[in-house]
């Protein structure tokens, strides 16, 4: 069963927004006091939360999706819903932040680094929140907007100050225990290491950490082996340190071709840009296993053309513990060097932030040709004025198309060249646009956006009351004369019936 892993997709989903409130207020005397609906609730953030006391993502591997709480509705007499809960979701340092196209979206360095990665819906609005000196009383109220929801991808990165590199079962992770207090898994077949070691070590004043990154084989920058998934935890670190096994027992291979084949494959691994690359950095050289006899000969025997090209060689051993302490002390230099540069580094570039362009366009409209040309507007605005409209309700309907009309968005429609009746795509409603009304002869029938309850009844006088009155009983007065004319000619009578003037047979 795994017990590490680095590299995981989260599926996450973060809460919807609570829904507003249409609510009047009742009181004694007062059976229309005025609007008192609440505001709905925000949905809860995902966030990420950079935590030294997390060394794996293995938790995420087995429970990758991921939600937060959803916001409670408004309530009337002005009771706002409940806020969604937060999720909080420690990871390691080191951590990198993706989304699903690649886009970095933060890079969790230092401990206690925070970042939203998936944002919560926003509450709807209360109809005593949308009541103005001329709308008094709405009888809507706006939806909540959907939380976020999608992948993001997570990255660990080891953060340490020395990476141990070399072959599979070069000694690495017998190194790192001997340096530190770290107890890595110690077996004699390749890729026994299969997650890093961090391990710290003190050299005199200097405390620095050091990572066993596992082995490393020739096309590893490929694919080939574990090293591809792990060169990464190399980015990170200020010096690398060479680990030769001088006792090895395969055929046809030696420290220097080791070293060879190192080399190549952390020059063909690209690191981030902004970063140093790995075979500029300070690195030295380990002859490990010199308390072999064979080691300790192959050791003497490759260390001068090491040094010849310019490597600092220490010839060490993980069991008897010999060279270990020039070694760290050695580090430690390296360390304490890079340490010094990067305080001496000018301090990073101020992130300016500045206000918002009066002029910013909030949205846009393109044409999709076709046999019936569609009008899709795109914006954060529209999109979320669309998904907080109730479509049932007429007055929240023209809510939402004063508030377009106001951003520009029918303007830019007219630009484009559309007509009464063309087909507008805002987010994932699709309708047919019908211009809102602005004439003097227009606003007679009744312009979008109106309450009909609030129209005025008008009644009617005194006069045209009697004036119908006199209408209806002439109208009587006209069909009872009718009706005597025809009793008259003889068509019907009171006591034989109607119609037919002749007497009842039997």
């Amino acid at each position: 069963m795994a017990s590490f892993v680095d590299r995981v997709t989260l599926h996450l989903r973060s809460g919807h927004g609570g829904n507003g409130c249409v609510s009047v207020r009742r009181e004694k005397f007062k059976p229309l006091a005025g609007p008192d609906g609440g505001n709905g609730g925000n949905g809860g953030d995902i966030v990420l939360v950079a935590d030294p006391q997390v060394t794996t993502l293995l938790n995420y591997h087995r429970a990758p999706h991921r939600s937060s709480g959803n916001g409670g509705p408004g309530m009337g007499d002005h009771r706002s819903g409940y806020q969604g809960e937060e999720l909080v979701l420690p990871v390691p340092v080191g951590t990198v932040v993706t989304s699903a196209d690649g886009e970095q979206l933060a890079d969790l360095v230092d401990a206690g680094m925070r970042v939203v990665v998936a944002e919560g819906g926003r509450g709807g609005l209360g109809n005593a929140a949308l009541a103005t000196t001329k709308r008094k009383a709405p009888g809507f109220a706006l939806l909540g907007t959907t939380g976020f929801e999608g992948d993001v991808l997570l990255e660990l990165k080891t953060v340490a100050d020395v990476a141990l590199v070399g072959y599979p079962s070069a000694g690495k992770s017998s190194l790192i225990a001997a340096l530190s207090a770290a107890k890595p898994k110690i077996a004699d077949y390749p890729f026994t290491t299969l997650h890093p070691n961090l391990g710290v070590v003190e050299a005199g004043e200097v405390r620095y950490t050091i990572a066993d990154v596992p082995g490393l084989i020739e096309g590893a920058s490929e694919g080939k082996g574990l090293g591809l998934e792990f060169l990464r935890h190399v980015e990170r670190c200020s010096a690398l340190l060479h680990v030769l096994d001088c006792a090895t027992l395969e055929p046809g291979r030696d420290p220097i071709s080791d070293l060879d084949v190192i080399l190549g494959e952390l020059a063909a691994y690209p690191v981030p840009e902004g970063q140093t690359p790995l075979l500029e950095r300070p690195q030295l050289v380990a002859l490990n296993k010199v308390d072999v006899p064979d080691g300790k000969e192959l050791a003497d025997f490759v260390r001068p053309e090491l040094e010849q090209r310019g490597y600092r060689v220490f010839e060490v051993s993980a069991v008897s513990h010999e060279g270990l302490r020039q070694l760290s002390y050695a580090l430690a230099e390296l360390v304490e060097a890079d340490r010094k540069d990067k305080a001496a580094a000018p301090p990073p570039q101020r992130i300016v932030i500045r206000p918002r362009a009066v002029d910013a366009v909030d949205f846009t409209v393109t044409l999709h040709g076709g046999t019936e040309p569609e009008y899709h507007v795109t914006g954060a605005k529209p999109e979320r004025w669309v998904q907080q409209t109730d479509f049932a309700n007429d007055e929240a309907v023209g809510f939402l198309a004063d508030r377009l009309a106001k951003l520009g968005v029918e303007e830019e429609l007219f630009a484009q060249g559309a007509v009464p009746g063309s087909t507008v795509v805002i987010g994932d409603m699709v309708f047919d646009w019908e211009p809102t009304l602005t004439s003097a002869a227009e606003l007679i029938t009744s312009p979008r956006g109106t309450d009909a309850r609030l129209d005025d009844n008008q009644r009617a006088t005194r006069a045209e009351r009697r004036e119908r009155y006199h209408e209806r009983m002439d109208a009587k007065a006209a069909a009872r004369a009718e009706l005597d004319a025809e009793r008259e000619a003889g068509l019907w009578s009171d006591d034989e019936g109607f119609g037919t003037g002749e007497e009842d047979e039997g």
